[in-house]
């Protein structure tokens, strides 16, 4: 900027080289050309004191009307207006002291009007584009941030929800696997067709438990919209039979009326098989008691009861227990557990809509 303001000074001066005021236009060239680093620091200040020497000499024109169009890129409008209009009566009052030549005083001020105009609507409309560019930078940047916090919970989500999916595939079947291998390992002495069906269940048990986990996986892997079948109120009770299959005291007590929705079997399923592998888990050998209560247009009650060794009396609760409490919730019921008396209780209550 001080380049090009020093070119059109030395011009304007080359250019009233025949008049006698030349020592005074040299001398003004040369301030308002100074002064052109003042007006970087300090727009308003700067301009308004080359509008003064805009007064004495035409000089000072290039730096002055350069000066008023940073002022107006950087300053509000009401202050760039205000600048303009000092610098439009200092070339006015230029044009009484010092008139061009061969232009009346009358085009010399719509000429002097227009172009202070131009300057703070230039000004304006720069700053308007500016405040454009900023709002589409901070749109695009949240946006940005939007979809990186959408893609995060995305993949929390489906963390999660492999998560569950490997934990009630594989909890249930495991344990069941791990009371029959335990059985082997405490009583190498048990009968021969004792000992060949508990390897037959283990390894039934250990096969099945990897066709279902083959399944999951592929369902993840290809991303395929319809879910593998999952288990209802139904399968229920072939649930409570595989446990008791394997030596645990499941005792149940069943005084649901009707059949409930497959959205809430679904849960009721998850609740029994959690509750029963926890016992297995936890307390094996004790008994467990299953009570299933609830009608249209009330609410299914699950409690399960199972003893617990005293080890495990404090443990905090896994991840299958934390899942069914968002499984719970996410149908709009409530879910609790707690050990009280050396027994682990589990309750939940789910809505059973008409």
């Amino acid at each position: 900027m001080v380049t090009g303001v020093a070119v059109l000074t030395a011009a304007t001066v080359v250019g009233g080289m025949g008049d006698r005021n030349l020592p005074l236009d040299l001398a003004v060239g040369v301030a308002a050309v100074a002064l052109i680093p003042v007006v970087a620091r300090w727009p308003v200040h700067g301009t308004l004191a080359l509008s003064v020497l805009v007064v004495l000499s035409p000089a000072a024109t290039p730096a002055a009307t350069a000066s008023a169009l940073v002022v107006a890129q950087r300053r509000r409008l009401p202050v760039a207006v205000g600048v303009g209009v000092v610098g439009l009566v200092a070339h006015l009052a230029q044009g009484l002291v010092r008139p061009a030549g061969g232009l009346s005083f009358g085009w010399w001020a719509v000429l002097a009007a227009c172009a202070y105009t131009a300057l703070v609507a230039w000004g304006a409309l720069n700053q308007a584009r500016w405040a454009l560019l900023g709002s589409l930078r901070d749109r695009a940047r949240r946006a940005e941030e939007e979809r990186d916090r959408r893609v995060a919970e995305a993949r929390a989500a489906e963390r999660t929800r492999i998560a569950h999916e490997m934990h009630d595939v594989l909890a249930h079947r495991l344990t069941l696997v791990a009371t029959y291998a335990g059985a082997l390992e405490y009583r190498p002495d048990a009968p021969a067709d004792q000992v060949a069906k508990a390897a037959g269940v283990v390894r039934a048990g250990v096969h099945q438990a990897l066709e279902e986990l083959r399944d999951v996986i592929g369902v993840l892997r290809t991303g395929a919209d319809e879910p593998r079948p999952t288990p209802v109120f139904a399968d229920v009770p072939r649930l409570v039979e595989e446990a008791r299959e394997v030596g645990q005291q499941v005792a149940v007590t069943d005084t649901i009326e009707g059949t409930p929705p497959d959205a809430v079997g679904r849960t009721v399923y998850r609740l029994v098989q959690e509750g029963l592998s926890n016992a297995r888990r936890h307390a094996a050998g004790k008994p467990v008691t299953v009570r299933l209560s609830g009608r249209s247009g009330a609410e299914v009650c699950v409690h399960i009861d199972n003893e617990v060794a005293e080890t495990d009396a404090t443990r905090p609760p896994g991840a299958g227990l934390i899942g069914l409490s968002e499984r719970v919730g996410l149908a709009g019921g409530r879910f609790e557990h707690e050990t009280t008396g050396g027994t682990f209780h589990l309750r939940a209550r789910l809505p059973w809509p008409e």
